[in-house]
């Protein structure tokens, strides 16, 4: 069985290249497909692999102004020549399921969601774009094209992966296709819990919009209690401009320093919806306990009164009033850990092999069949 991985592109790190990676080592000898790969802006274990790139890579400005490329990423994903691959693996929140393969390759599609700004986001994304008015203009004509493109490229999967139940009823919605659910990879083995109480508050990721670290801003200003941010974002001057004396920005960070900060947490907060959430559960995994907003993701991860607790509404007023009545003590820093152990890359690794192998097996028999049936028919016709 003669394996290949493609990705959507190389140029940021975040839960999918994680996923990425456990994939490459479950796949050791899978070379992988992307878009784009710059190797300063991603994980530098991703420099001793076997990366592949399409015709982008070549092109002037491709690598920092990626997103003017967008009209071309449909063909230049259909450019990977994947004819001599058994299986394919797409890890894939945009492009990469769009791959053409042959017949009896077997294509399984990782689905980190359906492409936010062509489906559940389109209309917020063309809102908050930073450009002129002719590109907002000219935009949603451009994003109806590659809706229609993605759509399409979705019929060219012969099995679905979602990473969460909130998109697998997506994929169901907008691709009308079934998926299994398996979980993205959290490194628990990079957490430890600590024995002494946090304290300060604890947030991070990407600063950008939809993450809503505006709502935590305006929440701890106003509490005035201890929060450190970690993590960068084009939203990070703004930000910090807006944040009191009480709320400290630590920008990016090591694996090692991430780790450091959850420890001493008194809890970590996740006022966005998110896919999966991954950030969440290295909290756990790290024995804190998580206040999240109550929908998508977090409603798979977070267990109320166990793990954490929820806020119903998305406003600063009510993030406050849930931080106010939260009481650390409730929660055990073991359990919590335990919860967190649930989604180990060790699991991921595990049911992402068992699902390969018995597709592939179910592929080669159908496949058998067909071609033994497609013979009886010829034999029948030459005798007619």
């Amino acid at each position: 069985m003669k394996v290949a991985l493609v990705h959507d592109h190389l140029v940021q790190d975040g839960g999918a290249e994680k996923v990425l990676l456990a994939l490459q080592e479950i796949f050791p000898n899978a070379p992988t497909y992307t878009l784009l790969y710059d190797p300063k802006r991603v994980s530098k274990e991703f420099a001793s692999k076997d990366i592949r790139t399409s015709f982008l890579q070549k092109l002037p400005f491709a690598l920092k102004k990626y997103q003017w490329f967008l009209p071309l990423m449909p063909a230049a994903t259909e450019s990977h020549d994947l004819s001599e691959f058994d299986v394919v693996i797409s890890s894939s929140s945009a492009f990469a399921k769009g791959i053409i393969t042959k017949p009896d390759t077997l294509h399984v599609c990782y689905c980190h969601t359906p492409t936010r700004y062509l489906w559940s986001d389109t209309h917020s994304y063309v809102q908050e774009l930073n450009a002129n008015r002719l590109t907002k203009a000219l935009l949603p004509m451009l994003l109806n094209r590659l809706r229609v493109w993605d759509r399409l490229s979705s019929d060219r999967v012969d099995r679905f992966i979602a990473n969460s139940r909130t998109v697998a009823d997506r994929i169901k919605k907008y691709y009308a296709r079934d998926s299994e659910i398996i979980y993205p990879p959290v490194e628990t083995g990079k957490f430890s819990v600590a024995t002494a109480p946090g304290t300060y508050f604890l947030a991070g990721g990407r600063l950008v919009s939809y993450k809503r670290f505006d709502l935590i801003i305006q929440a701890f200003n106003r509490l005035g209690l201890p929060l450190k941010i970690f993590g960068d974002g084009p939203l990070s001057k703004e930000y910090r401009k807006h944040a009191r004396p009480n709320i400290e920005f630590v920008g990016k960070v090591s694996d090692a320093e991430k780790a450091e900060l959850y420890r001493g947490a008194i809890a970590f907060i996740h006022p966005q919806e998110e896919d999966f959430g991954i950030t969440a559960l290295e909290s756990m995994a790290a024995g804190r306990p998580v206040i999240a907003y109550g929908v998508g993701g977090a409603l798979e991860t977070v267990v109320p009164g166990v793990t954490g607790e929820f806020f119903g509404d998305q406003e600063w007023e009510e993030l406050a009033a849930t931080v106010i009545r939260f009481n650390p003590e409730r929660y055990d820093p073991a359990t919590i850990r335990a919860h967190a152990e649930s989604f180990d890359v060790s699991v991921f690794k595990r049911r992402i092999a068992s699902f390969v192998s018995e597709s592939w097996k179910a592929h080669k028999t159908a496949h058998a069949v067909q071609k033994e049936k497609r013979g009886v028919t010829a034999r029948e016709t030459a005798h007619a």
